[in-house]
Parts: C-alpha cells; sequence; structure tokens
C-alpha cells in the first residue's frame, strides 16, 4: 500500500489533499494537535472509501511529531508522501509588520513552520533514500516569495522554509526523492485579506497530485487565480 502523511490536516485543504491521494489508492494519515478533530475527518474519509488514521501532535513539539510519524509508517507500511502545512490560529500567531517585527515574533514562526517540517523530513527521508522513492511537500501562502507588510514575521519564516525546500530539491536531485514548494497566492474557502481571490481546496489539492505524480523535476508550483 502506499500513504500520505499530511501534517496540519485539517477541514479544508488538508482534507481535500487527503481526498485527493485517498480516491487514487492512498492510505492518509492525519497530523494535528487536536485528536477529536482528527477523528471526524477519519470518520469523513471512511465513509467515502478512504482509509486514514488519526496520529495527535504539536508541530512545536518535535519529538511528538517524530513519533505521530513513526506510528503512521508502522500502520501503513512506510510514508510514501509527506504533505506539510500546519496554519497557527489566531490565539498563537501574532501578525506584525517588518517594522513592528521583535526577533520573538519571529522565532515562533520559525519553529511552527521551517523547524517543524525539518523535523518532519527527518522522520520520513531516510526510508525514502533507501527505497529511493518518494516525494516531500511544503506549503506556504505566496508571501513567501512576494511578501505583504501586514504579515511580516509570517513571511519571513516562510520565506525560510521555501529557501530550505528548494534547496532540499537540488540536494536530492538523483535519488528519486521529490521535494517540491507549494505557494499558495489565494484565500482557501472564504475571504480572508480584502481583495485576495478566494479559492475552493479541491481547486488546489490536484497540485501536489500533479507534482507527485508527472511533474517531479519541479521544485515549485505557485497556485493563483
Amino acid at each position: 500500500m502506499t500513504s500520505i502523511a499530511i501534517i496540519g490536516a485539517g477541514p479544508q485543504l488538508g482534507l481535500a489533499i487527503a481526498r485527493t491521494f485517498g480516491s487514487n489508492g492512498f492510505d492518509v494519515a492525519l497530523i494535528s494537535r487536536n485528536r477529536e478533530k482528527l477523528d471526524g475527518l477519519v470518520g469523513t474519509l471512511a465513509a467515502e472509501g478512504i482509509t486514514a488514521g488519526a496520529f495527535p501532535a504539536d508541530v512545536l513539539d518535535r519529538d511528538a511529531l517524530t513519533q505521530a510519524l513513526k506510528d503512521a509508517a508502522a500502520r501503513f507500511g512506510r510514508i510514501d508522501v509527506l504533505e506539510y502545512s500546519p496554519v497557527g490560529t489566531l490565539g498563537s500567531t501574532v501578525l506584525v509588520t517588518p517594522a513592528e517585527t521583535e526577533p520573538s515574533h519571529v522565532q515562533y514562526e520559525m519553529e511552527f513552520q521551517l523547524y517543524g517540517a525539518i523535523t518532519a523530513t527527518q522522520a520520513v527521508l531516510p526510508t525514502m533514500r533507501e527505497a529511493g522513492t518518494g516525494t516531500l511537500l511544503y506549503t506556504t501562502g505566496a508571501g513567501s516569495i512576494d511578501p505583504v507588510p501586514q504579515v511580516g514575521n509570517v513571511n519571513a519564516a516562510a520565506a525560510a522554509l521555501r529557501n530550505w525546500a528548494i534547496n532540499l530539491h537540488k540536494e536530492l536531485d538523483g535519488t528519486g526523492v521529490q521535494a517540491a514548494h507549494v505557494g499558495i497566492d489565494v484565500s482557501i474557502g472564504s475571504a480572508v485579506i480584502p481583495g485576495v481571490p478566494v479559492a475552493q481546496p479541491e481547486q488546489i489539492s490536484p497540485v501536489y497530485w500533479d507534482l507527485h505524480t508527472t511533474h517531479r523535476a519541479e521544485a515549485e508550483r505557485v497556485f493563483s487565480l
């Protein structure tokens, strides 16, 4: 069996990616902080004939995240695709402009975005390299490419993740393992920022399938309308 681990799984993009891969025969490991929400997503997918499992972990807890991925690999054989897209909550994410930014504002985002991604990658990449196949996909907003002042600290960390992911793509060239960055230049599901177009998760999720299946030489895709 083949499997995908979705880190930051939720009812929007995470569920859409789960459906896209699950409908193509993948087992799905769902990872986020809230067990109850994960169980709900597992039930939704099961009703659609997709095998999924809940593996609660906070990306800020590196040991817990590593263990969740080990548990997922033990259940499904191994992780063939890793997708990393946790989203901060309004209660935990402080948004500041570049001029207002304190080091602590960026540090939290680095822990959340870059360091969590690195931790997850270390948990699955050795097995992928040994097998000579695998896909690593990292999601940020398009502010990682074209930053906007209102979210200066988030953009800084997202840009660091983008840089690292594209550099990983270069390092893994020729190994059979694909690493790529996905930049999302829309609001997902509903309007968040005035003037930013809105796309439904189902419009975005095929990008991940395409990168895994037919565009493995690409280091980056940007979704926009």
